[in-house]
């Protein structure tokens, strides 16, 4: 499980360096990995992902052969190996210190809605940041009654039912914010919706101040 968060996600210097590391991996991987399947494993456009494997063939972190055919092998270099292990170990770490603060957020939020005698709590926004936020759920007062996403076309998640249409939510006392791709988009979508109060917004988000110099509406 890949864990960013949502600053990171945003941030160009690490969406590079993501980019890099999902390139060097597929490459590891499999040698006569073609063009197509690298941009579809970066989730880019073919342009970009071939700019980024001229760029690390600059670097000297991968280094490609012709084959017959006219096709290509690609191969990690030692410094590609060692890149490769440096970036693992910096969103690892990442990975490690955004769980500890979306798990303490969690609790925050759970400790809020039990003082409020809020029982039933539907997470918006598929991501792993909603597999922290239940699992924590398991451990406090309140239950998860579903999730809500409009841009999913799953059904199931964990226990739960996803439902991307609004009108088909079960009842609730509460939304809880788990977008991590566009966390004050999303906000502002259910405050057309539902009382503000029953938005919760976890501090590890840090939407907090957005929401509140933007206003509402």
């Amino acid at each position: 499980m890949r864990l960013y968060s949502v600053h990171l996600v945003n941030d160009p210097g690490t969406k590079e360096d993501r980019l890099t590391l999902e390139l060097l991996d597929a490459i590891e991987r499999r040698s006569d990995v073609s063009q197509r399947h690298l941009a579809r494993q970066m989730g880019v456009a073919l342009g970009l992902a071939n700019s980024y494997l001229r760029r690390c063939a600059k670097k000297g972190l991968v280094k490609i052969r012709e084959a017959p055919a006219n096709r290509y092998l690609y191969y990690l270099t030692p410094k590609g190996f060692a890149e490769k292990a440096r970036l693992t170990a910096r969103f690892l770490s990442t990975s490690l210190t955004f769980y500890r603060q979306a798990g303490d957020s969690c609790d925050e939020v759970y400790t809020l809605c039990d003082a409020n005698g809020w029982k039933r709590l539907i997470l918006c926004g598929l991501s792993d940041f909603a597999e922290i936020a239940f699992v924590r759920a398991l451990e406090s007062p309140v239950n998860i009654v579903s999730v809500f996403d409009r841009d999913s076309r799953r059904k199931q998640f964990f226990s739960i039912l996803v439902c991307s249409d609004w009108q088909a939510l079960p009842g609730c006392d509460a939304y809880l914010i788990t977008d991590l791709v566009n966390p004050l988009s999303r906000y502002h979508w259910l405050a057309h919706r539902v009382e503000k109060e029953r938005l919760l917004i976890p501090s590890v988000l840090g939407i907090e101040g957005a929401v509140t110099t933007k206003g509402h509406d």
